[in-house]
């Protein structure tokens, strides 16, 4: 099990200025994501909150949770390194299925915000947070 977590927390780009690369996309993809659409979450426009989606039919306030905590909550353990791997796969799903599912029929310059933000989260999954986060330091103390 120890293995496994240690094989989810490595991530390490070889040098420091992509691990430092990496790390300013992580940070600033994230912030972007709340604000912008985490925000979204808490405003009230014309007295109502954002309409979320939810074209997989589930329980309205289960797809609500998961909308806000993927806007909310995944962008600052992004920010951080922590559980990178594992903490972007609701956000992953999330704007995949807004590019596969709710804007399907759209133009590709509608299209486009779903689909960039799912390759970004994508290449997270991926690489991992790299050696300028909490996943990293975690690791230190698991070697240890």
């Amino acid at each position: 099990m120890i293995e496994i977590i240690k094989q989810i927390l490595h991530s390490d780009l070889g040098t420091s200025f992509n691990n430092g690369a990496l790390l300013a996309f992580r940070v600033l993809l994230a912030i972007e994501l709340f604000r912008v659409h985490g925000m979204k979450k808490f405003r009230v426009e014309n007295g109502q909150k954002e309409h979320v989606p939810n074209p997989l039919h589930l329980p309205e306030k289960l797809n609500g949770i998961v909308a806000t905590f993927s806007d909310t909550i995944i962008p600052f353990f992004i920010i951080f390194g922590l559980g990178t791997r594992l903490a972007v796969l609701p956000t992953i799903g999330v704007t995949a299925i807004g590019y596969f599912v709710v804007h399907k029929n759209d133009s590709l310059e509608v299209r486009d915000v779903p689909y960039m933000y799912t390759l970004s989260l994508l290449l997270l999954l991926a690489l991992g947070a790299g050696t300028y986060s909490l996943d990293n330091y975690l690791l230190t103390l698991l070697n240890n």
